[in-house]
């Protein structure tokens, strides 16, 4: 039996900070409820929906007599039927709920039909006859270039002249990489349920990372003011931004076909369809130029991103914006310019997942570290090392003018170096790959520097509401969703901390559109920072109601006042808080509040690209070692070591289930995980046999996590830091690690032209390249 060694470094602090998952003996005993779940209404009916086979193309007539007379069919739907509005675009313009006028990617939906069983519904979808005039679809990066196809303008982050320098420098080294995609595959697929209520007014379930976006689109679609749409969310069964637009159609076609019928409807897509119908992480194809000198120092660099965008904008304008964002890595490129390009293509609309784009344009700046090391005959970490942000010599203004502080890369970086034994290993590892002429291995170490905020603005705030019951028990609801990654849980450390009672004695409700409104999504790694701080301040302003209740019983200063270990206390004066509040309740003091936080510091001007998009960021760094077979390209991921700031962790437990998945899911994208559409436009790998995410077998046999536990220099809550999506990007360093040992044929003189996911045929084709070279 294989064997894996999982080490974890927690002081005894941080181990009385690790409150379990709130969700968590439910979830193994299985009685934690989903959307599925939940009981259903007597009169609930259920719906499926009709697709296309075509790719593009005008939308000429639809055929749905058969549909309608399928055994147990109640009603059948198009964008016809539609009240209100028919775009549910988040941002910009470009998503209707149904196919209108034309087919926009193989696999949109074009009708939906509700039935007395899900089978039933499914089986009459089948039926329906779409006939369309079929258009040549654009397909590729290429394709939209060469057609210029765009889903919104280009942007430009720029400092100095590139082109300029470039010219005058030692070396000048370009390159390209085309990444891949990647498909969400949560647990819990697409589902919604609505129920109609009295007086227009509707009630959906929804697993989605953005109840109020739901709220808005439900109510604009059935042409309804917002106040009569509820939208309710008690956990989802993961996300990973998934969720975040693109469970918006399923409610909006769930509430239509409901209030159209009167009845509760609920709408679950199968996972193949599932896979089909909802947008991926954006394909990137990326081209660099850099100019650096003989020490390997970039003077300037001038990089060209491409994001595949899918038939609409959806959130691309942002994605590509913070793949920009994230080009430097954690790295001074002197002089430089960042173009990003939003192409637009005949295939589901594109979307957000974890990292936002921040992961495809990171990879760039990792990509040239390597290049330059191999160009200049080099160690590739020396090379990040000199290249590191430095505020001692000024060379700490990122490509969009931001000044870099309280920079914390080289510290983490030494630290992993030594105590993971990189240079020990590099000689032993050297040493291997000249005695063997097949099997090589490779090692990488890999800095993250990633930016913490929404960079729309407008989102990085948050609200709360706080209830203190008569016997002293609390009830907190805040905008953020639960997806697993035990957010309701901090919540809860961070309410039971702020007034100093047990965190049994606090309950976090489902997030409800009706407790607290106009919320931002639960995205952007932000949901505890900004949730939490909302939470923080509806309890302070409880606790200052009851300090001056209490200074007016006892004749003490307010400010004496303390919450201290389930008591409140001034002086010789000590109550219990449970019977403190019945006091204060006979009293008439108000026990409830609305909290409310907005992100200080940040804003972003486009029209210069200039600005601090980021209220702070996070750092960490990923040594990883990988064995690959040259005749097969396999390979297996023997070792990773990982070091990650995340603050003054609330709960370093979850901080570290959050840095093992999200490296593994990270290190998925860039392996194993491969999209494949066929010539026509069809997603081929569309179900877990035909997309291969990493199995347990894939998890490295030596796992080392360990956690920078210092105080976040930003007032964030408790001085922590966001730990969603940082870790993602410390799997680069697998991928750079298996392009090491490719290199090791060419004795470490030739950057293999890898393009990612490295599935064993790309491992290949890199090889046959550096071998002819």
């Amino acid at each position: 039996m294989r064997r894996l060694t999982r080490t974890t470094q927690l002081s005894a602090s941080q181990d009385k900070r690790s409150l379990e998952h709130e969700s968590a003996a439910m979830q193994v005993s299985g009685s934690a409820l989903y959307i599925d779940d939940l009981p259903e209404p007597a009169n609930i009916k259920y719906a499926a929906l009709g697709i296309s086979q075509h790719t593009a193309g005008k939308l000429e007539q639809v055929d749905l007599e058969d549909v309608r007379n399928s055994p147990g069919v109640v009603d059948v739907v198009t964008v016809a039927d539609v009240p209100g509005h028919i775009d549910i675009a988040p941002v910009f313009d470009g998503d209707p709920i149904l196919a209108h006028e034309h087919i926009l990617f193989h696999g949109q939906p074009v009708f939906a039909v509700l039935a007395n069983s899900t089978r039933e519904a499914r089986q009459a979808a089948l039926k329906g006859k779409i006939q369309v005039t079929e258009q040549a679809p654009c397909l590729t990066i290429a394709q939209a270039h060469e057609a210029n196809s765009f889903v919104r303008p280009m942007h430009t982050m720029q400092q100095g002249d590139a082109n300029a320098t470039i010219k005058n420098c030692e070396h000048r080294i370009q390159g390209s990489l085309d990444i891949g995609g990647q498909e969400h595959l949560y647990l819990e697929g697409q589902i919604a349920m609505a129920i109609p209520g009295e007086d227009d007014n509707i009630t959906v379930y929804s697993s989605t990372q953005h109840p109020t976006e739901l709220q808005k689109l439900i109510a604009e679609v059935l042409d309804i003011k917002f106040h009569k749409v509820v939208v309710e969310m008690r956990r989802a069964g993961g996300a990973f931004g998934g969720k975040e637009t693109q469970s918006a159609q399923w409610a909006c076609i769930a509430a239509l076909l409901a209030a159209k019928n009167k009845c509760a409807v609920k709408l679950r897509l199968p996972r193949s369809q599932d896979m089909i119908v909802t947008g991926k992480r954006h394909p990137f194809s990326n081209q660099y130029e850099v100019g650096v000198d003989s020490n390997g120092q970039i003077q300037a660099a001038n990089v060209k991103i491409s994001g595949n965008c899918g038939h609409s904008p959806d959130l691309s304008d942002a994605i590509v914006d913070r793949a920009m964002f994230h080009t430097d890595n954690g790295y001074y490129l002197g002089d430089c310019k960042i173009e990003g390009h939003r192409c637009r293509t005949n295939q589901v609309s594109h979307t957000a997942f974890r990292g936002f784009g921040g992961p495809q344009g990171m990879m760039i700046g990792e990509a040239m570290m390597d290049k330059i090391a191999r160009t200049l005959g080099k160690d590739p970490l020396l090379v990040r090392k000199q290249n590191l942000y430095s505020e001692e010599n000024g060379r700490n203004t990122t490509q969009y003018g931001m000044q870099v502080e309280n920079f914390l890369l080289p510290e983490i970086i030494e630290q992993l170096e030594n105590k993971a034994e990189y240079w020990r290993r590099r000689e032993e590892i050297t040493a291997f790959n000249a005695k063997n002429r097949f099997i090589k291995k490779g090692l990488s170490l890999t800095p993250v520097k990633f930016g913490i905020s929404f960079t729309v603005k407008h989102l990085n705030q948050a609200g709360a509401l706080v209830h203190i019951y008569t016997d002293g028990s609390m009830q907190v609801n805040h905008g953020g969703t639960e997806m697993g990654q035990g957010l309701h849980t901090k919540i809860q450390q961070i309410a039971a901390q702020e007034m100093s009672i047990p965190a049994a004695m606090i309950e976090v409700t489902a997030t409800r559109t009706d407790k607290v409104p106009n919320t931002s999504p639960t995205a952007a790694s932000s949901g505890t920072d900004l949730n939490g701080k909302a939470v923080q301040n509806a309890c302070i302003t409880i606790k200052q109601r009851l300090a001056e209740y209490f200074a007016q019983r006892f004749e003490v200063s307010a400010d004496s006042v303390e919450f201290k270990d389930g008591t409140i206390r001034s002086g010789e004066h000590q109550v219990d808080f449970a019977e403190f509040i019945q006091q204060a309740y006979m009293d008439r003091v108000h026990l409830s509040a609305a909290g409310h936080y907005k992100t200080p510091k940040i804003f972003y001007d486009r029209n210069t690209g200039n600005g601090r998009p980021f209220f702070y960021f996070a750092y960490g760094a990923a040594l990883s070692e990988v064995t690959v077979d040259t005749l097969t390209g396999e390979y297996k991921v023997n070792r990773v070591d990982i070091l990650h700031d995340t603050g003054k962790s609330i709960n370093p437990a979850l901080d570290i289930g959050q840095i093992e998945g999200a490296f593994i899911q990270g290190m998925g994208w860039l392996t194993s995980e491969e999209l494949v559409w066929d010539e026509t436009g069809k997603l081929a790998s569309n179900n877990p046999a035909t997309y291969k995410i990493p199995a347990i077998g894939d998890t490295p046999e030596i796992f080392n996590v360990e956690l920078l536990d210092r105080d976040n220099s930003e007032d964030t809550i408790f001085r922590s830091k966001a730990v969603g999506e940082p870790p993602f990007m410390l799997a680069i360093s697998v991928w750079c690690a298996i392009k090491d040992a490719i290199s090791s044929l060419t004795q470490y003189k030739v950057d293999p032209p890898l393009h990612a996911p490295a599935t064993p045929e790309s491992v290949l084709a890199a090889i046959d390249a550096v071998q002819e070279n």
